[in-house]
């Protein structure tokens, strides 16, 4: 099994948005009951930090994770079905986690 994480980007169009935040609970229920899901969290205000001092501001595209267990890159996009995120138009980034 391989790590994936998912990165819920800020981009559900706003007519979507209630419908959107309403399904999270159900969604993450569905995940831990296939034994894929490894945990995740919305993400708060934050600051860049570079040793040099110029940093940039923070991105403000991303709103959360979900750390995942998949055979693949296509099986974890498969776990994609009932995010609220992708299920109202907005996008979902996954990137493997390398085994360190």
């Amino acid at each position: 099994m391989t790590d994936y994480i998912l990165l819920m980007h800020d981009d559900v169009p706003a007519e979507c948005r209630t419908a959107s935040e309403a399904g999270w609970d159900g969604y993450i229920a569905k995940l831990a009951a296939s034994g894929r899901f490894s945990g995740g969290s919305s993400i708060g205000p934050g600051a860049c930090f570079r040793k040099d001092g110029a940093a940039r501001a923070t991105s403000s595209a991303l709103l959360g994770y979900i750390r995942v267990q998949a055979e693949s890159l296509d099986e974890a996009q498969k776990l994609l079905a009932g995010n609220p995120t992708f299920e109202a138009g907005g996008t979902v980034e996954i990137r493997e986690l390398p085994q360190g």
